[in-house]
């Protein structure tokens, strides 16, 4: 595989310069005539001229990078239909509708069509009608869709979300293995993998995988200078969530939650704070769904509350707050989620809200997520470990004493000159460390040897903090010489503090149904004054100004740029269309 071009490097091809002049002022007017663009962003055009002259490709742009154009364009230039392979119906809608609202002819098969719309389709495809068909990869080969595709001219396949193939990827689905059969089926088509998120890892396997020849590999820059990135220890989400909302009003923000129902529930929440909130999710009507995609485009809505669903059809430029109230599974994911904040280039901030509570109950979902499926046993194991080595660099990172953009650059294989990025919170200092850490830590250890280390640690921290419920009555632990303790700290921190405990390998838990907490090693090693013990204060802090957010205001005026937004908004309404089309933020 040849070694990733850079966003920053020049590299000619073996065309010459008059025929490269020829193609660039044909993609260059195709441009403009179908989006209304006359410059493309970072990598596009060498990814557009790689699918046009038949080269293989691994092009790894991050969220907002443009990577759909990349395969949406070729087929233009080339009046051919061009295959896009991808692994939710939801996306392929999403693209299908936006590219028919500019004439674009692309359709897509899946199994909710009905019998009418599926033979307009195929009889579309065999009739030369289309640009672009969307599938899935499952409907691809269990159907006789790839036997009417192997009769048909067909010159390009674009793997989009490629990292699904890879079982060291984030989000590896086993249907995507078989694309690796396209290869020898279609022998003249030229591959080409899209991916928002691959470590060098996952893009060599992607590679192999699909069986690419001396592909083109096109990495964009990770960071995002513009996005101020924060983790904050959770303790009282909801009034944290309304205190991080306080510093956006007016202002679009998605907030992502691990489920369904707490998507719902905190819509519910924030609504009775005074909030105008909905929630987001696959389980809803696609109607209902539908108007609040719409609503958030045309800034008639601010606040989304959604699962990861949300952002695949996203059409707003000017997100100013991504907040995470739980911990993502992978970095991979959490870089694809914050990258819908600041596209537009200005100022934007990304909160994770964290407990180390959440790894743990993420390596149960993955557990029982691998178990269920259709995988061998050995297989399944695989994917296991894979998982969980994301998840604990996920960890790694809201854990981390040291610049976020630097932890997030350095993951994805690529280096960070800044010694201070002065747009984190580390960097900007606004973390706190616990006072007498060690021995908070030295009273929580020794209350978990009091209680026989039989219990959890909602109980644990009942007894620390002096609470008389029934456990601890029937238990007898408010005899104990560490009952109350700690009851200066509510429950909630409390239980902060022993998840931290746990998060840093200074205490263990059984893998039980209901585990309870252990001593270790290192638990006795602190207790006789062996080792020293770093806590972080479980507070939400002031929040520091970072120099973008305070340099992207210099000379505006802040009512007239109110009114030019209340003025757009009318126009967008008028016209039906996203607000960002008639006039940016910036």
């Amino acid at each position: 595989m040849k070694t990733p071009r850079k966003a920053n490097e020049q590299t000619p091809t073996s065309h010459t310069l008059h025929q490269q002049a020829q193609a660039d002022s044909k993609i260059h007017q195709t441009l403009l005539r179908w989006w209304g663009y006359d410059t493309f962003r970072p990598l596009q055009i060498e990814a557009i001229s790689a699918a046009i002259y038949g080269r293989d490709s691994v092009v790894v742009l991050p969220t907002g990078g443009g990577k759909s154009l990349c395969y949406q364009l070729p087929p233009l230039l080339s009046q051919t239909t061009d295959i896009v392979v991808s692994p939710l119906v939801s996306l392929m809608k999403d693209q299908v509708d936006a590219l028919d609202s500019i004439g674009y002819p692309a359709a897509t098969i899946h199994g909710g069509l009905s019998p009418e719309d599926r033979r307009k389709t195929y009889q579309k495809l065999q009739n030369g009608n289309l640009r672009l068909l969307f599938v899935a990869p499952e409907r691809l080969f269990n159907s006789n869709l790839v036997d009417t595709l192997s009769q048909l001219p067909i010159q390009r396949f674009a793997i989009d979300e490629a990292h699904c193939i890879s079982q060291w990827g984030h989000d590896f689905r086993p249907e995507y293995r078989q694309l690796s059969a396209l290869r020898e089926l279609f022998p003249q088509a030229s591959f080409h993998a899209y991916t928002a998120t691959a470590t060098p890892h996952v893009r060599k396997d992607i590679a192999e995988q699909l069986h690419l020849k001396k592909p083109e590999v096109l990495v964009g820059t990770f960071d995002r200078p513009n996005l101020t990135y924060r983790v904050i220890q959770r303790t009282d989400k909801t009034a944290q969530i309304l205190e991080i909302l306080g510093r956006h009003r007016k202002e679009a923000s998605i907030i992502y939650c691990n489920s369904r129902r707490e998507t719902e529930r905190l819509a519910k929440s924030l609504t009775t704070s005074g909030l105008l909130a909905h929630p987001y999710h696959a389980g809803l009507d696609a109607k209902k769904r539908h108007r609040t995609q719409e609503a958030f485009a045309k800034e008639t809505l601010d606040i989304v509350i959604a699962t990861v669903a949300f952002g695949m059809g996203i059409d707003r430029s000017n997100v100013r707050l991504v907040l995470h109230t739980g911990l993502p599974k992978s970095l991979e994911a959490y870089q694809q989620e914050t990258g819908r904040a600041g596209r537009d280039g200005l100022a934007a901030e990304c909160v994770l809200l964290y407990s180390p509570a959440d790894v743990f109950s993420w390596e149960a979902l993955i557990r029982r997520g691998a178990e269920s499926s259709e995988l061998t046993e050995n297989e399944a194991q695989k994917l296991i470990s894979s998982q969980i080595v994301h998840l604990q660099r996920m960890r790694q990172y809201a854990q981390a004493a040291r610049c976020r953009h630097a932890f997030l650059s350095e993951h994805f294989g690529q280096s960070y000159e800044l010694s201070n990025c002065k747009n984190c919170d580390i960097c900007l200092k606004e973390t706190t460390n616990l006072a007498d850490s060690t021995t908070v830590a030295q009273k929580i250890l020794s209350c978990v040897a009091r209680i026989k280390q039989r219990f959890g640690v909602r109980h644990l921290c009942e007894v620390l903090r002096g609470a008389q419920t029934d456990a601890v009555q029937r238990n007898r632990h408010h005899n104990l010489s560490t009952y109350g303790l700690l009851r200066n700290f509510d429950q909630r921190t409390c239980e902060n503090l022993v998840h931290q405990l746990l998060d840093q390998d200074y205490l263990s838990r059984s893998e039980s149904d209901r585990p309870v907490v252990m001593l270790n090693q290192k638990s006795w090693e602190i207790l006789r004054g062996q080792r020293e013990v770093t806590l972080l204060e479980p507070r939400l802090g002031k929040a520091v100004r970072s120099r973008k957010e305070s340099d992207d205001w210099i000379g505006v005026d802040r009512q007239l740029f109110e009114h030019l937004r209340i003025w757009r908004r009318k126009i967008a309404t008028e016209r039906g269309k996203p607000a960002w089309t008639i006039l940016d933020d910036r």
